[in-house]
């Protein structure tokens, strides 16, 4: 076993036993179950870590992430997640992250090749292209956030337009999605104001969501 691996190993061992040490049964209580009250569907860059940044602990945050936190209506992998969290853990809040600097949205504004990744890449393509009246008149440091931004603006349409939230809002479940952007130079979450928690909020919200982004001329 490669010495790196190793580490990872011994890792493990000093944190489990330091843990048990300062909160004993902790482990045997966490695995009896686990009941979030949030789902959060991300980017998979390893700055971005969930738990740490909510200030959440284990079996608080049930965790999706995907290359720039796309979710479309057919990835079975994605919808079955939203589907075991909405139904059987009631989760009652949806989160959508994405985060300022994300590779994939900025291989994407710049067509960049990075194999088999740009055929996930063309949901983004997608939204740069929708919404390109908003974007090609801005500097390109401020595309970048902004395409970071209406990326997660989509998905949280997205997310509000699957069968699992429809059907949810439709038996009066109490379950809602937002939009966040985490900062990776300054560790802060920006809220984007698309939280949507019933279907007649879902074009509103996402029509006045992207007012705030300018056509040029």
């Amino acid at each position: 076993m490669s010495s790196s691996i190793q580490t990872l190993i011994d890792n493990n061992r000093r944190w489990a036993t330091e843990t048990e040490r300062l909160r004993p049964g902790y482990f045997s209580e966490l695995a009896q179950q686990q009941s979030p009250k949030y789902l959060w569907i991300g980017c998979s860059d390893s700055r971005v870590p969930a738990n740490q940044i909510t200030g959440l602990e284990p079996g608080e945050v049930f965790v999706h992430r995907n290359v720039a936190n796309v979710v479309v209506h057919s990835d079975l992998n994605a919808l079955s997640v939203i589907q075991f969290a909405v139904e059987y853990l009631k989760v009652e809040h949806i989160l959508v992250v994405g985060h300022y600097g994300c590779g994939g949205v900025l291989a994407t504004l710049k067509g960049m090749r990075v194999g088999l990744a740009d055929n996930w890449l063309r949901h983004v393509h997608d939204v740069k292209m929708r919404h390109r009246k908003r974007l090609d008149h801005l500097p390109a440091a401020v595309q970048e956030d902004v395409l970071c931004e209406m990326n997660v603006i989509e998905q949280v349409g997205n997310v509000a337009l699957t069968n699992v939230l429809q059907d949810a809002w439709a038996r009066g479940q109490n379950v809602s999605v937002h939009g966040w952007c985490y900062g990776l130079k300054d560790g802060l979450v920006k809220d984007l104001g698309v939280s949507m928690s019933r279907p007649e909020e879902v074009m509103p919200v996402f029509r006045s969501a992207l007012k705030r982004y300018p056509r040029g001329e």
